[in-house]
């Protein structure tokens, strides 16, 4: 009985451990870093932060993956919010996670 709770932790664990899929919609969204200069004729959309993982899936899914979805994120909130264009914030060092930070605009 023991095993077969553990089994079922075990799953539910692992079931957490897909990466934030990209919506059709969020394709053309370009990510940038410090293009502060390049944005002046866009209109800003606010403040998006992605992330993706958590204290246990970092185990199970790359960093390559993490970083991924965490765009992903980034980028659907971005699309979600009208932009097309994300500057982003120096990334910030997680142990378990990924999470980018950075601007929204809809440039033209």
């Amino acid at each position: 009985m023991k095993y077969k709770a553990l089994i079922g932790l075990a799953s539910l664990l692992l079931m957490g451990c897909e990466t934030t899929e990209l919506y059709s919609h969020s394709e053309n969204v370009r990510i940038r870093w410090d293009a502060s200069e390049r944005l002046e004729s866009c209109i800003d959309k606010g403040t998006v932060i992605g992330s993706e993982g958590s204290w246990y899936s970092f185990w199970f899914i790359s960093n390559k993956a993490l970083t991924d979805g965490a765009l992903n994120d980034l980028k659907n909130q971005a699309a979600e919010l009208g932009a097309n264009t994300v500057d982003l914030y120096s990334p910030k060092p997680f142990g378990t996670s990924v999470t980018l930070m950075g601007n929204a605009y809809h440039c033209p």
